[in-house]
């Protein structure tokens, strides 16, 4: 069980640095298309990826149609309301903002876990977060103070909207990853975040056509969703399937931190102390959560199987 907990924490990290890399390939394509269209194209082809699997990951026992619904409802959440309103966001806010309110998700989820009993609240879990969002206030603090406009409001809005579906999905996913299996889910849930998504893109503004992006913007594409769609979301859901809601997240806050790591070593950009005191930061309350006496690194017991699929 020690060793499946280490793979598990070494999932959620991976699955977060690996989401500082995307954001690096987000910019350099998003200039070829709108940001909408470039998140339904990136789960096309993570779901795409998932087809070959289908056959060996789905579930051997019939699953109820609720349980679908349930999966569908979790999808539009979290692959279609999130980065829907995640990528909104940004046309109103810069992106320094935008990472203190992403940063938000493990408060959120924190807060969402306590209040229907899905975790204990305990010390070492508020101290942690705590750490973990002061890191991400040290680095992108100052720049995010600098926003002004009327919008401001409205951009801020869109991201704790897509932060909050972003942790109800963390808590409330656990229990149906663990009946059915990450995979299984990451992929029907992804497909019916698609969907979702897929209104957005024909009634948006112009007549609807398929994007025509460069090489370079189609190997971007590709990256975002083999990558960072299918393998990503694979690691993160795998995670929270063995670990709490809340101890999973955490490690999100490691993603807009890595984002800046890959600008100073590919880019040439300077390493800054607000960035090493960010860091430290975020690691500490990553360490934190793990401390002995935290729920945080204990199991919860596996939810007992009923007749018609519900959990117990």
């Amino acid at each position: 069980m020690m060793n499946r907990s280490v793979l598990a924490n070494s999932a959620a990290a991976a699955a977060a640095l690996s989401a500082g890399v995307c954001v690096v390939a987000t910019r350099y394509v998003i200039g070829e298309t709108d940001p909408v269209t470039l998140v339904l194209y990136r789960y096309i082809i993570a779901v795409i990826c998932f087809l070959p699997f289908l056959p060996f990951i789905w579930p051997e026992a019939r699953i109820p149609a609720s349980e679908y619904g349930k999966i569908a409802l979790l999808g539009a959440l979290f692959f279609g309301l999130f980065p829907w309103a995640f990528t909104a966001s940004l046309q109103y806010i810069p992106a320094a903002r935008g990472a203190i309110g992403l940063a938000t998700i493990p408060i959120q989820t924190l807060i969402v876990a306590a209040i229907f009993g899905r975790e204990r609240l305990t010390r070492n879990k508020v101290f942690s977060v705590v750490l973990a969002f002061a890191g991400i206030a040290v680095v992108f603090g100052p720049a995010a103070l600098g926003a002004t406009g009327s919008d401001v409001l409205l951009g801020d809005g869109l991201m704790l909207l897509g932060a909050f579906c972003a942790a109800i999905y963390s808590v409330f996913s656990r229990a149906t990853l663990m009946r059915h299996g990450p995979l299984f889910v990451t992929a029907i849930a992804m497909a019916f975040g698609v969907l979702a998504l897929s209104p957005l893109v024909l009634v948006g503004p112009g007549e609807f056509s398929l994007p025509e992006f460069s090489g370079a913007g189609w190997l971007a594409i590709v990256f975002l969703g083999t990558f960072g769609g299918a393998i990503q979301f694979s690691l993160f859901t795998w995670a929270l399937r063995w670990l709490q809601p809340t101890r999973t997240v955490i490690y999100l806050t490691l993603n807009p931190i890595s984002a800046v790591l890959l600008g100073v070593l590919l880019l040439s950009e300077t390493l800054t102390p607000a960035l090493i005191v960010g860091l430290t930061l975020v690691l500490s309350g990553i360490f934190v959560s793990s401390l002995p006496g935290s729920a945080l690194q204990r199991q919860a017991p596996k939810p007992r199987q009923v007749p018609d699929g519900k959990e117990a």
